[in-house]
């Protein structure tokens, strides 16, 4: 059995020992992972602010790096569900472009889905000892139909005590640009999501989707939460758990692409994880767990505090006509 992993930008960038951790996992199961060194950004961030010339690039370079996959899995519900969906509607006016995006929306699997449907995998040799609590991500439950494949891969995990989570599928408040262009309302729906976190007791927050554990992890460090945050595949691989080989969030610099000549990280920077404050590396431990010095929200909103506003005159010449924003999610 053969996969293609298709990285994700943020995981690339900032959290490449997501990636490492599931390719550990998938080829405990069984799977030949390789890593496409053409893959780029699935376009999702110039989609969704309308900007569909571009995002249609961003997509046929991804058609082009995966046409010859068996399968592809990506550790994110978001981009899953983009290359799965919204490719279709990209492409919907070229035919021929419209047929390969048909042909890899029909191998394309988030990670516990590819799992649990494709594997039949459990967790396996797993141990993780913790309660935590589930975040079920937007576009993986609503996008894409994922709901209880995460659950049925932790209740397999060896120690790890799952808690009840009001609002386990709530908006986290990231959406992207959302977080940017309405910080205030961004930080309010991650505060309230954080509030529910607590009431349940958890020390653990596991999710599937990095953009809203960024998010998350950068809010509940701005108000000194003492609770960790793990991508589902660093559970499942034992990050962060006291066990050997098994890095936590925030170890590592440079990502799987860049190991196959994509990234930009140097040999400097390894063992450190970047601020999405202003892009400074700073150190973590492998129990830390994902790292943000702030989440997007309040990085977007003390820029407004301290920014003169910009006098704005009609449109930019490369700004999309119509309302960008009412292609937000």
């Amino acid at each position: 059995m053969r996969a293609s992993f298709f990285v994700t930008c943020l995981v690339d960038a900032f959290f490449p020992e997501v990636a490492e951790s599931a390719v550990r996992v998938l080829e405990r199961h069984g799977v030949a992972v390789d890593v496409p060194p053409e893959q780029t950004c699935c376009g999702q961030p110039a989609y969704n602010s309308g900007y569909r010339k571009e995002a249609m690039a961003a997509a046929k370079g991804v058609l082009r790096a995966f046409a010859d996959s068996e399968a592809v899995v990506v550790p994110s519900g978001s981009c899953a569900a983009m290359i799965r969906r919204e490719y279709l509607r990209l492409m919907a006016d070229e035919p021929d472009w419209r047929e390969k995006a048909e042909a890899l929306a029909a191998k394309t699997y988030e990670f516990s889905e590819y799992l649990v449907h494709v594997v039949g995998a459990d967790a396996g040799a797993a141990s993780f000892p913790a309660r935590a609590a589930v975040h079920l991500s937007c576009h993986m439950t609503r996008g894409l139909g994922v709901r209880d494949e995460p659950r049925r891969l932790l209740e397999r995990v060896e120690g790890l005590e799952l808690v009840p989570f009001s609002g386990a599928d709530d908006c986290c408040g990231f959406g992207g640009t959302f977080a940017v262009k309405m910080p205030a309302l961004s930080a309010a729906m991650a505060d309230e999501k954080i509030g529910r976190l607590e009431e349940a007791g958890a020390d653990v927050l596991i999710g599937g989707d990095m953009g809203c554990l960024w998010h998350l992890a950068g809010r509940l460090r701005r108000l000194n939460k003492p609770v960790r945050v793990l991508h589902l595949a660093q559970v499942l691989d034992g990050a962060g758990s006291g066990s050997e080989g098994a890095p936590g969030a925030g170890e590592g610099r440079e990502g799987l692409a860049a190991d196959q000549g994509q990234g930009t990280g140097s040999s400097e920077d390894e063992g450190r994880a970047m601020s999405p404050t202003d892009g400074a590396p700073r150190a973590t431990s492998p129990a830390e767990g994902v790292q943000a010095e702030m989440s997007p929200a309040d990085a977007a909103d003390g820029a407004r505090r301290t920014s003169p506003p910009a006098k704005r005159v009609g449109r930019t010449a490369d700004e999309p006509e119509g309302d960008a924003d009412a292609n937000e999610r």
